[in-house]
């Protein structure tokens, strides 16, 4: 099992920038790509951004594209989420997750919440208008 303990949450402005970490350790074995998803109050979970570990080829929802960018640490096992021109839409809880799948980003269908095995708790990102 893979444990992940997302950081860097708060509040900002709009048209800020915010950082968000996600620590993995445990049993990485399968940890082939990692996502950020998000959840506001009422909403369903929705994909934000994913990245393939091996080669960091990665993808990113059109609502955040050009502003977030994803990448990973591999000597850190740290993924992360660089978030820039926040608006109050992106206010959220977001969360990391790890999927066995290394295909995820080559799928034409948007990665799913099912598509992925382990969670973090989450970190509150709120943007003030």
């Amino acid at each position: 099992q893979v444990q992940l303990v997302e950081s860097g949450g708060g509040l900002v402005q709009a048209g800020g920038s915010l950082r968000l970490s996600c620590a993995a350790s445990g049993r990485m074995g399968n940890m082939n790509t990692m996502g950020w998803f998000r959840q506001a109050p009422g909403k369903e979970r929705e994909f934000v951004a994913a990245i393939r570990w091996r080669d960091s080829r990665a993808r990113s929802a059109d609502s955040v594209k050009g502003r977030f960018t994803i990448s990973r640490d591999n000597a850190k096992n740290t993924l992360y989420l660089q978030m820039n021109s926040l608006k109050f839409e992106d206010t959220a809880v977001y969360y990391c997750a790890t999927s066995r799948s290394a295909l995820l980003i080559l799928f034409a269908s948007t990665p799913a919440p099912a598509d992925f095995d382990s969670w973090g708790q989450g970190t509150q990102v709120t943007v003030s208008s």
